[in-house]
């Protein structure tokens, strides 16, 4: 009898201390409602836009901030809107970098159709200094389309399409695109067969690297992607706080473009590590985000002495 009971008990005690083990080893319900609570609070709407705000150096340089709408014309007022001083979108911007549109500026209406962004702001836009007015225009029109799908925009002020900057009496085309250029550096002998080539060098804020355009406007009559790896690969860059990897004894063998691809040769100059054929990513970027504005193009192939290397989409560099 002794024995059944001190077995019953052996028994309950095996169970018992089975039983805490399992509540420490098992959430319990409360505890996954707090988890899965939890992960609610992700917001899965929020992305990483490319803005083109200035640097230290005064150059407009391409950068990200978060964004919450995913349609173009939402996420393009909230770019705009960082784009202009003191705006509700201060805290957007990343350290080392500042918006460019004076303080006050209104975004009066702005629509997409077809490519075409049209957007209309206060006279408050043109309050600034000579130098600047075109740097204002440089901004909207690299911000606006980097967004996907859009192509052209059309700046309005108070209602009126600007073709005319008020300081400085810059003309401009009625519709806009990367053609205008960006952080222009003037070269030019004569007026006639005036070439603009917009390239991407890297630049540094606290160790950390970011890539600035700049349209070089001149009378070179080579094939834009010569002028590309030309500049890039030259010693100069660095006298004007701007960097390049690419070995300066890098050469373009040969070029073919197609309807929408555009294939580059190169000599063996331009890998980092020969022996494994490896390219920096930083070269792979700079000449992509290079020809991204100067071709109408969506992949780049990186061909070293006719073997293909790597390919690059353009639609996803920016």
């Amino acid at each position: 009898m002794l024995k059944r009971i001190y077995i019953k008990k052996l028994i309950v005690c095996f169970v018992a201390l089975f039983a805490i083990l399992l509540l420490y080893i098992l959430p319990n319900e409360e505890e996954k409602l707090e988890t899965k609570q939890e992960l609610s609070y992700v917001d899965k709407d929020i992305e990483n836009s490319s803005i083109y705000l200035l640097d230290s150096n005064n150059y407009l340089a391409c950068t990200k901030i978060v964004t919450k709408n995913k349609d173009i014309e939402g996420k393009a007022k909230e770019l705009l809107q960082a784009l202009i001083i003191d705006s509700n979108k201060q805290d957007s911007i990343p350290n080392g970098f500042k918006p460019i549109i004076p303080s006050n500026t209104e975004i009066r209406s702005l629509s997409f159709n077809e490519g075409v962004i049209k957007v209309d702001f206060s006279s408050e836009l043109m309050n600034t200094n000579m130098d600047n007015e075109e740097k204002i225009i440089e901004a909207i029109v690299f911000t606006l389309t980097s967004i996907e799908d859009v192509n052209y925009i059309v700046i309005y002020m108070d209602g009126n399409i600007l073709t005319k900057l008020p300081q400085s009496k810059i003309t401009l085309p009625s519709t806009l695109d990367r053609s205008f250029g960006i952080n222009k550096e003037y070269n030019i002998n004569n007026t006639k067969n005036i070439n603009k080539t917009t390239i991407y060098y890297i630049s540094e804020f606290n160790d950390k690297e970011y890539y600035v355009p700049v349209t070089k406007v001149n009378n070179d009559d080579r094939k834009k992607i010569e002028i590309i790896i030309d500049e890039l690969s030259s010693s100069n860059v660095y006298k004007t706080n701007l960097m390049s990897y690419l070995n300066n004894n890098t050469k373009v063998i040969s070029v073919n473009e197609t309807l929408d691809e555009l294939v580059i040769n190169f000599n063996s100059a331009i890998f980092n590590d020969i022996n494994n054929k490896e390219i920096l990513e930083e070269v792979i970027y700079t000449i992509s985000m290079s020809v991204n504005d100067n071709y109408d193009v969506n992949t780049i192939v990186f061909n070293v002495e006719d073997e293909e290397i790597y390919k690059s989409m353009l639609k996803s560099i920016e």
